[in-house]
């Protein structure tokens, strides 16, 4: 669950005697909007495409020009979570990796990312999701195991959003069941907002990534 175990052993750096045309070569072909520059093990920032297509003179060496760069990273025995927050909150394709001394070790894709979260939070696994809306004082999720339990079902992962300007939280919880109705009526009775339910039937369904997208669309609104 650490940021060191998600290296990526593909994507390229960039050095400062690199032109920006060999940085936005290297974009295309790896399908990423950034790229770190390092010298040695010195991370010196990261370049995105808009950086390049700024640069008056792109097939000169990117040490030649006086480059802003943003320097994100994360250190690599960082959560994971740490790492999806500096990538979501930041709009990158990329997310460099750099060791205690700060010496960069690597970078991180989103795909590989998303990949690992995945399977981390039992995504894939079949089953069903249900989100719910609460006051952030009232959460208990003791309270929750036991309603969801009590209907002979386990919850497989869990997640929890707060709304902006307000005191209320959002909570996504996955179940390994198909049948959510009995746990929605559970709920009700307990006097739960549900906001949403999304179902899988079968893990290889091809509405898997459907259903994923939406769910990712409906936390992020």
């Amino acid at each position: 669950m650490l940021a060191r175990d998600i290296l990526s052993e593909v994507i390229p750096i960039l050095k400062t005697s690199d032109t920006g045309m060999d940085a936005l070569n290297l974009m295309d072909v790896f399908k990423v909007n950034h790229l770190p520059i390092v010298n040695n093990s010195q991370f010196l920032g990261l370049i995105s495409e808009s950086d390049i297509y700024d640069l008056n003179t792109p097939d000169e060496p990117l040490g030649n020009h006086s480059l802003s760069l943003h320097k994100p990273y994360v250190i690599e025995d960082q959560h994971i979570f740490e790492v999806m927050n500096i990538a979501s909150s930041l709009k990158l394709t990329v997310v460099p990796v750099l060791n205690g001394l700060k010496e960069y070790v690597g970078l991180i894709t989103i795909p590989d990312l998303l990949h690992y979260f995945s399977s981390f939070s039992a995504m894939q696994t079949p089953g069903s999701i249900i989100v719910l809306e609460l006051n952030e004082r009232d959460y208990s999720f003791t309270e929750i195991a036991q309603i969801v339990e009590g209907n002979d079902i386990k919850i497989l992962s869990s997640y929890v959003k707060p709304i902006p300007e307000s005191t209320r939280i959002q909570l996504s919880l996955k179940l390994d069941t198909i049948d959510i109705s009995a746990v929605r009526q559970s709920f009700e009775r307990y006097n739960y907002d549900i906001l949403a339910s999304f179902m899988k039937e079968d893990a290889q369904d091809n509405n898997i990534k459907d259903n994923y997208d939406s769910l990712m669309r409906f936390l992020n609104t």
